[in-house]
């Protein structure tokens, strides 16, 4: 493949080794130093595009694509307000978009199994539950997209939990988590790729599943294996489409 890098911070960096190593070829890397360069002409010689840019950049660079009718795996959060707007876009001039907060192969089993569990809790109300996460101080979003996904798997499942809330450690919050309430705590805290963890808790004991990134490694390399996947696709399409959980 013939790859876009949308966003070539340390992210694209490693994007780029993964994408050398399977045998594919970049051919347009953009950061905030030369936009200037993405343009119709020098997005259509690309197959697919990678966005790891910035939550206010990633709308215009999926547009950019839908122009230049470039297929575009979007790695970036903190756009999801838009999502439907997105979607219908996509669809309607029949563009192709996988999207998802996080690409690495464990975080998306994790996905799934937070699923399962939530689900089974369901038959013991003695437990309420919170998710927590922890990235690096670079992080712009809070909560992390792969903290909402979390959150919405939980809700999605368990009986009695209808929203989530995010609690910025470090900053005020005053605010009493209401029992429909999944609490979301974020951390930032240096050099860190990203941990999160699901909390049970009952009044005799706690149980606890949890994710930990030991690298940005494992998020570029689920990005490169969309973007295959992707290859002769049309649509819209979310990364647990990649998988075939049961």
């Amino acid at each position: 493949m013939k790859i876009a890098l949308l966003g070539y911070g340390k992210m694209g960096q490693i994007i780029e080794r993964f994408a050398l190593e399977r045998g594919h070829e970049v051919v347009l890397k953009i950061n905030a130093d030369n936009l200037g360069d993405m343009t119709k002409s020098s997005l259509s010689k690309a197959d697919v595009a990678i966005d790891f840019s910035a939550p206010d950049a990633a709308i215009g660079n999926i547009y950019a694509c839908f122009e230049a009718n470039l297929p575009i795996v979007v790695g970036t959060t903190g756009w999801y307000g838009q999502l439907q707007e997105v979607k219908n876009e996509c669809l309607s001039s029949n563009n192709t978009l996988l999207y998802g907060s996080n690409f690495s192969i464990g975080v998306n089993i994790f996905f799934h199994i937070n699923k399962v569990l939530a689900k089974l809790m369901n038959n013991f109300p003695a437990y309420d539950v919170q998710v927590e996460e922890i990235h690096h101080t670079q992080k712009l979003d809070s909560p992390s997209g792969t903290a909402m996904t979390i959150a919405e798997g939980i809700i999605e499942e368990l009986d009695g939990k209808s929203e989530w809330v995010n609690e910025l450690v470090g900053n005020p919050f005053e605010d009493v988590i209401k029992k429909e309430e999944v609490l979301i705590e974020s951390h930032r805290i240096e050099n860190v790729p990203g941990t999160h963890t699901v909390v049970y808790s009952s009044e005799v004991d706690d149980i606890e599943i949890k994710h930990t990134a030991h690298s940005r490694a494992g998020f570029a390399l689920g990005a490169i294996v969309a973007a295959e996947w992707l290859q002769n696709k049309q649509g819209f399409y979310n990364i647990a489409d990649i998988f075939n959980f049961k």
